[in-house]
């Protein structure tokens, strides 16, 4: 995407009224193309934004709001209209996400979860990928494969730690202890929560120091 799609700050306000002006007033018909671009990587980054702070309200209330389906299917959308990858597989994850967390169907979200992925894997967009393994190494678990699902999900962490992304490596080290737990190594879930901790402490992760609190109580119950 060229820097007629900048949406920092309120350079695209500026950058759209000068397209405008370009078309209107100087005959220039290129930048009639050129606005859209602005103006749907605008509108992308809202849909996304928007579709976040829905799925955060689902998990504080658990009432799904059919909205953020919507919103990430069309962030998705305008990122593939824009050839933008990483925006795009990121809306996909989130789109996963709508079926496998909110609508309690995991199969559901796979193909999603495996697209972003793949996308995201094509501009080294390790966040997105990290995402997208994690919640494919959740399906693995709920569908029994727990060897496919520990070998993602460490593949999560991994990823998370390679690019400094510290509470995100804590919660994925909160991932492993439970299926650590579920399979009875309770030595290896205290071990992935010992460590959890430590990230988390190191970074300020507060909501994830309270995961791990309960995943050690019910580690060692």
């Amino acid at each position: 995407m060229t820097n007629d799609g900048d949406t920092r700050g309120q350079d695209w306000v500026a950058r759209a009224g000068e397209l405008f002006e370009a078309a209107m007033f100087d005959g220039d018909g290129s930048a009639l193309d050129r606005s859209d671009d602005v103006l749907d990587a605008v509108e992308a980054a809202l849909c996304m934004a928007r579709g976040k702070v829905l799925h955060v309200r689902f998990l504080h209330d658990r009432a799904a709001d059919e909205r953020e389906l919507a919103l990430f299917e069309r962030a998705a959308e305008l990122y593939g209209r824009l050839e933008d990858a990483s925006g795009e597989a990121e809306a996909l994850f989130w789109i996963g996400c709508w079926y496998q967390v909110v609508k309690d169907d995991g199969p559901g979200g796979v193909p999603y979860f495996e697209r972003s992925y793949a996308l995201a894997q094509t501009v080294d967009d390790r966040k997105t990928m990290s995402y997208a393994i994690r919640h494919l190494g959740f399906a693995d678990r709920d569908a029994g494969d727990l060897d496919r699902a520990r070998a993602r999900l460490t593949e999560s962490v991994s990823l998370r730690r390679a690019i400094g992304f510290r509470p995100g490596e804590a919660a994925g080290l909160v991932a492993l202890a439970h299926l650590a737990a579920e399979t009875g190594d309770r030595t290896a879930a205290l071990r992935h929560l010992d460590e959890a901790q430590a990230v988390a402490e190191a970074c300020g992760a507060k909501a994830v120091q309270g995961w791990i609190e309960q995943a050690r109580t019910a580690a060692e119950a």
